[in-house]
């Protein structure tokens, strides 16, 4: 296995040629294509994902995640900096010699070909090197059985391979069996049988379930055995129940194998329960890198707290007043000692003030606390989440434009669509982030 390390990667799109943006910029001196500026998807990457990590790359449709991946792939030609596999600089090696598996979002089965064929298929097309990775043991192999099979070789290779091609269509029991068929069919069964689909073998794609043609695809990647599994949102396309099955079906097997897997998703729960470390990208550039919990208690900017959490943290503006008193025109609160060191040169400024859902909770009347109205009330049997907007306190909606609030209640607890409700936030849980920069303020 091996670490996979970004120094610096760029990369940018030229558009095409004859688009709007080319047109324009051309319609004075023609189809001038040195004119045109080009797109910039990832700037400034550095990333370390560490030998046997799960590495989780998150963020919302376009931020450059999945450009990342065919990047380390081969698959996109980097336009600036360094990708390292191991101790090998791969820039200009072509994706069969990276020695890396990739799964598809859309499964890429083929569609003629037996579930045993297409987790062969790749077997039977390797590189050089990474046939002779497999003869240092990395194929799980064992070597007395290339070695007897070796030995009962009398043919050349090229009839070898003739008559293996000929007699595949034929019953097992009529197939040639080359030295090199012999090991694909125990690296298959092995494969087959950790994903537990062996009863599939002799089926074709279009006879599988949804969950069984991705557990083929995971297994036509594990069955090469890479230094690194590249999975780009492989999830996606399953049903909920099915969904969460097959996330801890993959966690479990990474853990297994050991193997380095860079794992791209949208979908921050699960980045949250799949992976060691989250690196949270925006607009081609990433935010924060970090375990699960240190992203969700501790996020580096506005940005990173407002998409890690379900629902999302709620965000209000707020005045500060020296050393530790906050106003918001519709309450004041006082925060821990521990704010004064960080708050020192915020003093009479404005900044912004999140709190998750699960830190506000229903109390009584007080100038700190929040007097507002139930909107919307979503009762999901564990938990009840509630929408809410500010009221002047005497039962009267507020009559300045103010943002709606989500909370967090026992599922228990007895509220209706109306109801007017004061509610109070856990000062130790209070997040603080500069409106210009966006970044979050380290309490000390």
């Amino acid at each position: 296995m091996a670490q996979v390390v970004l120094e610096n990667v760029y990369k940018s799109f030229q558009p095409v040629a004859g688009s709007k943006s080319g047109s324009k910029s051309g319609s004075k001196s023609g189809s001038d294509e040195s004119a045109i500026s080009p797109t910039a998807v990832l700037r400034r990457i550095h990333l370390t994902v560490r030998d046997g990590e799960f590495m989780v790359l998150v963020g919302p449709s376009g931020c450059g995640k999945s450009t990342l991946l065919r990047l380390i792939a081969g698959l996109e030609d980097v336009t600036a900096g360094n990708i390292l596999v191991g101790d090998r600089l791969v820039n200009g090696l072509p994706p069969n010699q990276r020695d890396i598996a990739m799964v598809f979002q859309s499964y890429a089965l083929y569609p003629h070909m037996t579930v045993y064929e297409n987790l062969a298929f790749g077997l039977r097309r390797a590189t050089p090197t990474h046939a002779a990775n497999e003869e240092n043991g990395r194929d799980r192999v064992s070597a007395s059985t290339r070695n007897s099979a070796s030995t009962a070789r009398t043919l050349p290779t090229w009839a070898e391979t003739v008559l293996v091609s000929a007699t595949r269509p034929l019953p097992k029991r009529w197939r040639y069996l080359s030295a090199q068929e012999q090991a694909i069919a125990q690296r298959v069964q092995a494969v087959a049988q950790m994903l537990q689909i062996e009863t599939l073998l002799e089926r074709l794609p279009k006879q599988l379930s949804g969950g069984q043609k991705q557990r083929v695809a995971l297994g036509r990647a594990m069955a090469r055995n890479p230094q690194v599994f590249l999975m780009d949102e492989p999830l996606s396309n399953l049903d909920a129940k099915l969904r969460n099955e097959t996330r801890a079906q993959i966690v479990s097997l990474q853990r297994t194998l050991g193997t380095t897997t860079i794992y791209v998703t949208h979908d921050q729960t699960e980045a949250m329960t799949m992976g060691d470390r989250i690196a949270v990208l925006n607009a081609g550039q990433i935010q924060q890198i970090a375990t699960p919990l240190e992203l969700y208690n501790r996020p580096a900017n506005q940005f990173v707290a407002e998409f890690i959490g379900s629902p999302p943290m709620n965000f209000l503006p707020v005045q500060v007043q020296s050393p530790l008193l906050i106003s918001h025109p519709k309450f004041r609160m006082t925060l821990p000692e521990s704010w004064e060191p960080a708050l020192r040169r915020y003093s009479g400024r404005a900044l912004i003030l999140g709190i998750r859902p699960e830190h506000i909770n229903i109390s009584l009347p007080a100038p700190k606390n929040l007097s507002v109205r139930v909107k919307r009330l979503e009762a999901l049997g564990s938990e009840t989440y509630l929408t809410v907007g500010f009221t002047t306190g005497e039962g009267r909606p507020s009559a300045e434009a103010s943002p709606l609030l989500q909370a967090r209640i026992e599922p228990d607890r007895s509220v209706s669509l109306g109801d007017d409700l004061w509610l109070s936030l856990m000062p130790d849980k209070i997040h603080l982030f500069d409106p210009t920069t966006g970044e979050a303020i380290a309490e000390y």
